[in-house]
């Protein structure tokens, strides 16, 4: 069996291979009210079908002006519960797990009036110029993030995923470009986060992990490097982080130069490696022989794929049948293969 196949398992989340489906938002215009539709249950459905050993559904706001467009995915109300629960149960009937990406899109937020920040620093050209949010403020998203990540529980959700990465809310307290406050947010950096994790394991069952995604390195002059990232990451994983999605840039218009296969995995090996904890590497892993190179090599303990599976629904069980490994298909594809 190769690396790609094999169970892995983490607190009580099983999974029956190690392909992650990233969190990839659809920006349907008939999801204004945050509850996902058809396209969302066909969507992850048919990727369930596929072979995924995890999926994680898509940036999902905590609160509605926290969304990156009002076409986007909200769990602030116990009215989005059953919505979920009725593409989450289809999910686990095809044999994957699944985690619920909770975010909020801070200053990024385009349809907000206005958009909230740390500090009043417009995203780029476009942008609205962010409100900074009192201290109250603050404190009153993070028991909006752990009432999101209970909703997700309820939803039956069997993890839940804080985004930390892409600047996102959660980065723009941690990086330096964004968070110029003079408060206990502005002073410490990763508070606004490690009492988030901390709220959110409050409320998560000891069997169902939290992973957070992380930006390793900033991209633009001022911003943070791996050095960094790993200090902060230690801080996350000592208030609670079980695995860490390693990301990088988003906190300025201008990402990586010149991404490439595989640009992120030095990342995810490093914070793998310094802060001890399993790791999930991602960007341009579409390649089956490239993504059992990052496992085999101990580079991840996961691997996610994004565009590869927009393209290709079954892209699981055609990585692990390329490399050689029997694959979970359903009995109406059998003639297919």
């Amino acid at each position: 069996m190769s690396r790609l196949g094999e169970p892995f398992e983490i607190r009580g989340l099983k999974l029956r291979n190690r392909i992650v489906m990233s969190p990839m938002c659809q920006y349907m215009v008939d999801a204004e009210d945050g509850k996902p539709n058809d396209w969302h249950f066909v969507h992850y459905t048919s990727r369930a079908v596929g072979g995924t050993g995890l999926i994680i559904i898509e940036a999902t706001g905590v609160d509605p002006a926290g969304r990156i467009t009002n076409r986007d995915l909200g769990l602030w109300s116990d009215e989005h519960i059953p919505h979920f629960r009725k593409i989450i149960d289809s999910l686990h009937r095809f044999g994957a797990k699944v985690a619920v990406q909770i975010t909020h899109a801070g200053r990024k937020a385009q349809d907000a009036v206005p958009p909230v920040a740390p500090s009043p620093i417009p995203f780029g050209e476009g942008f609205r110029t962010p409100h900074e949010l009192t201290t109250e403020e603050v404190r009153a998203l993070v028991d909006k993030f752990a009432q999101a990540a209970r909703r997700a529980v309820e939803a039956g959700a069997d993890a839940v995923e804080l985004h930390g990465a892409h600047g996102y809310l959660i980065h723009q307290f941690h990086s330096p470009l964004t968070n110029r406050r003079t408060d206990e947010y502005g002073k410490d950096r990763t508070r606004f986060a490690a009492e988030t994790i901390r709220a959110i394991k409050a409320v998560l069952p000891g069997d169902k992990p939290l992973l957070m995604r992380i930006s390793a390195v900033e991209y633009v002059e001022g911003g943070y490097g791996l050095e960094e990232s790993v200090s902060f990451c230690r801080v996350y994983r000592d208030a609670g982080v079980d695995m860490f999605d390693v990301s990088s840039g988003g906190e300025h218009p201008k990402g990586a130069a010149h991404p490439y296969p595989g640009y992120q995995v030095p990342y995810a090996r490093v914070i793998r490696e310094q802060v001890g904890v399993p790791v999930i590497a991602v960007g341009l892993l579409d390649q089956p022989a490239l993504a059992e190179h990052v496992l085999a090599s101990g580079s991840a303990d996961l691997v996610a794929v994004g565009r590869g599976m927009l393209r290709n629904p079954y892209w699981a069980i055609d990585a692990l049948r390329a490399l050689g490994d029997p694959a979970p298909v359903v009995k109406p594809y059998l003639r297919g293969y």
